[in-house]
């Protein structure tokens, strides 16, 4: 602030120009220039002149030298006026501002470069008329302003003045730059007027704020914006000081403490207590009931004497101080002692799943071995199902019921490779894989550790994770895991991995050969009724703040749900649907309706809206030409309907319904199956020159591909070009050959449990798919007739309705 002030005392000391106070000159009469309208013209670049102000300019352009040294020769008064842009070497007039200011020469001084500096003192403000000539130099007309006039009684004015005054003052305290002369010589200042202009030829702002200052007629107006600004400058140079001074008292402090701490050191060294010695002390103590290799006993060795040659102060001290506390903190050797009360272990695993029988066994055995052998490589295994059916939470269940920790991973989106195997130690933050991390938090070698969505691990140009599993899943090699931070190897085959995945086709094939695979079907209804009535229920009624006595659903209520209300093969959206059962009730309980909410069938529309879906639609196909097969999807099984149509034309095969390749081909394949052996099914081969045949399959917006509806196609033809309907009730799957052979297909639980859930009541699968209904429970089975066949013969024998 005021960094361009010139003090008059300072010139006169410098150039011995001028030795005189503005104050003290004669008063400025509009009448002593009444004659001298026209004057020579200067512009200046980058200020303003105000009346009663003097300036130093440098004057370079040939056009201001004519003019000041006519001026300065012919002691004649001179118009100043600004440029609007600096830039512009020879401005026009429309390009300079019309208000400006006459002036006196006080004295010219020649400089080596051949310039000129002028010392002008303003006079009065004028208006330009305009420009009568620009050779050699300006000369315009000019209308002379008059004076601000000053009403001594105008308390505003004086407050607004005193503001100014005080405002001005605290602006050079807190300007160091400024001497505290400037205070002195603001106070000898007695005209408003000239203080106004004094305070704004010196402070450094834009041109266009000192232009209009100049140009503000009212002397109240003209105060405000002064006030104004110099109101801004003082909260900016506040707010600099303020700064100034924090980094200046914070870097004092550190300082300081920097002493303080070299002082603390020598003194410690000399009273012989070192805190770092301390710190070592106690890693050294801790590293002696460690019961790890001599291999990890000598890299610790070498890392503490290391960590005792260094300064506490330098980076590396803290990097090894870091991979030293996570090699002790990590359970070397260290493991839970597992539950052999094999009875007990089934228990749990029961009481907290239904169902599931098969993995349970698994785990089952697993202990088993471990209480006759005493130690056993942990299997890897990974449970492949639909959501929601319970492969996440019997991880849980298993690890409290062998009695071992619990850590879970999951493994969705995850793209870098270090997350699995580390960072290198040198790296700035540089941390141990997951792995590692995980059973630091844990503490013990033994876990059942759950690596979550291991079929949705990401791959890019940062690396590959699915390959860094390699190592940590293959039990003949995770005894000797090496992670990158740790630079030694740990021992992983006491964990019990168990991965779950949705699907095993985005698996990477090798990481898939080094896991037990184990199936996770979905639930039949009669499961889902038992799982509601067991778990979902209590779980939700607690959630939702209800009493047993709050609340009555009955299993026909549940069974309603189920089917008409969820079609899946977990039951997430069944816990949703009790859910809002649950908060129905509360609202009921809360609203003091009732003490107790008994929900009967006819309030589930109310609760939960109409029925979402109906099992009716594929029990009964009445119509020629429609058949239903089974599908496997990675949420489970599903039912689809296979349509035929003809029309009058010449042999064309249409096919819609969004299908792949294998579908494509397994149309065709059944359309010349018929063709060739259509004396054998009693259909006149001329029938194929006449009609059009148009294959759908409904929902054309979901994808469809797979080898499970050869059968079904051929089935839905042969029902069309015969016109006679298939079977009601009658559900199939099975690839089929040129020949008529019926193949074997996957997916048979799935696809036998979604029989079930549609209310199908027959089947009709391959013969040798018969080994994959030996593996479903009979509860699964209970009410569906299956046929088994080998060839299409078969096949039309058992479906078309006679």
């Amino acid at each position: 602030m005021f960094d361009k002030m010139i003090f008059f005392d300072e010139l006169s000391e410098k150039e011995d120009i001028i030795n005189i106070h503005p104050e003290d000159q004669d008063d400025f009469s509009i009448d002593d220039f009444d004659e001298k309208k026209e004057l020579p013209m200067v512009a200046l670049r980058n200020t303003v002149l105000f009346p009663g102000v003097v300036i130093p300019i440098t004057v370079g352009r040939d056009k201001s030298m004519r003019a000041v040294k006519e001026a300065y020769d012919k002691s004649m008064w001179i118009g100043v006026l600004s440029q609007r842009k600096a830039e512009i070497e020879d401005p026009l007039p429309e390009e300079l501002f019309n208000i400006g200011t006459v002036a006196r020469i006080v004295k010219l001084i020649h400089t080596n470069d051949g310039s000129l500096t002028a010392i002008l003192q303003g006079k009065h403000r004028f208006e330009l008329e305009e420009i009568l000539s620009d050779h050699p130099f300006l000369y315009g007309k000019v209308k002379y302003l008059p004076k601000l006039s000053v009403d001594n009684d105008d308390f505003e004015l004086q407050a607004l003045i005193s503001s100014i005054n005080d405002t001005s003052k605290q602006i050079i305290d807190l300007s160091p730059q400024i001497p505290a002369e400037a205070v002195m010589m603001l106070k000898n200042i007695d005209s408003p007027v000239f203080l106004l202009d004094f305070i704004s030829s010196n402070l450094n702002l834009k041109l266009t704020v000192k232009q209009a200052i100049l140009e503000e007629n009212d002397l109240k107006s003209k105060a405000r914006k002064v006030l104004d600004v110099l109101n801004n400058e003082r909260r900016v140079l506040e707010l600099k000081n303020q700064i100034e001074t924090k980094v200046k008292v914070d870097i004092e402090k550190q300082q300081r403490d920097y002493f303080l701490n070299q002082q603390l050191k020598t003194i410690q060294e000399e009273l012989g207590d070192n805190p770092q010695m301390e710190v070592i002390n106690q890693m050294k103590a801790k590293a002696r009931d460690k019961k790890w290799n001599e291999k990890v006993q000598k890299t610790f060795d070498k890392e503490i004497s290391k960590l005792q040659r260094l300064n506490p102060q330098v980076a590396e001290y803290g990097i090894t101080l870091t991979h030293l506390e996570v090699l002790l903190d990590l359970p070397w050797g260290e493991y839970t002692n597992d539950n052999f009360d094999l009875k007990q272990v089934r228990e749990k695993l029961d009481k907290d799943h239904y169902g599931l029988e098969k993995i349970k066994d698994r785990i089952i055995e697993h202990l088993a071995v471990l209480k006759l052998k005493g130690d056993m490589k942990a299997p890897i295994l990974c449970l492949v199902g639909p959501p929601g059916v319970g492969k996440t939470s019997l991880g849980k269940s298993v690890a409290e019921a062998v009695g071992r920790k619990y850590i879970r991973m999951s493994l969705g989106g995850l793209h870098d490779e270090s997350e699995i195997r580390g960072h290198r130690k040198t790296y700035i933050g540089a941390m141990p894989g997951r792995i590692i991390q995980s059973l630091k938090k844990a503490k013990s070698s033994n876990p059942v550790f759950i690596l979550d969505e291991v079929d949705k691990i990401g791959k890019d140009f940062r690396g590959d994770p699915s390959s860094a599993l390699l190592e940590v899943l293959d039990p003949e090699q995770n005894s000797t895991f090496y992670d990158n931070y740790l630079e030694q190897e740990y021992d992983l085959s006491k964990i019990m991995f168990i991965a779950t995945a949705n699907s095993l086709g985005s698996i990477q094939p090798a990481l898939r050969d080094r896991m037990e695979i184990i199936q996770v079907s979905g639930y039949s209804q009669e499961e889902k009724l038992e799982i509601a009535k067991r778990h979902l229920i209590p779980e939700q009624r607690l959630a939702h703040g209800l009493k047993s006595k709050h609340v009555r659903i009955g299993d026909a209520v549940l069974q309603k749900v189920i089917s008409d209300y969820t079609k899946e093969s977990g039951v997430r959206n069944l816990n949703r649907q009790i859910a809002a059962l649950m908060r129905y009730t509360a609202k009921e309980i809360a609203l003091e309706n009732a003490k107790t909410v008994g929900i009967k069938i006819t309030d589930l529309e109310d609760i939960l809206g109409p029925s979402l879906f109906s099992s009716d639609m594929y029990k009964e196909t009445n119509v020629p030409g429609v058949a239903v097969g089974l599908a496997w999807t990675s949420v489970g099984g599903d039912i689809l309907f296979i349509e035929s149509s003809s029309s009058k034309g010449k042999g064309k095969l249409t096919l819609t319904g969004n299908l792949g390749d294998v579908m494509k081909e397994s149309a065709s394949t059944a359309l010349s199956y018929i063709k060739s052996n259509a004396a054998e099914l009693g259909i006149d081969h001329k029938i194929f020159d006449e009609l059009d045949i148009h294959i759908h399959v409904p929902e054309g917006a979901i994808p469809k591909d797979g080898p499970s509806a050869g059968i079904t196609m051929l089935s839905s033809l042969v029902s069309l070009i015969k016109q006679k309907p298939l079977k009601p009730y009658l559900a199939m799957t099975g690839e089929i050959t040129l020949r008529g052979k019926v193949l074997p297909v996957g997916g048979i639980k799935e696809k036998v449990l979604a029989a079930k859930r549609a209310g199908i009541v027959e089947l009709i699968l391959c013969e040798k798919n018969r080994k994959n209904i030996k593996e479903i429970d009979d509860a699964y089975l209970e009410g569906l007739t299956i046929h088994y066949v080998e060839d299409m013969n078969q096949v039309i024998d058992i479906a078309v309705d006679k």
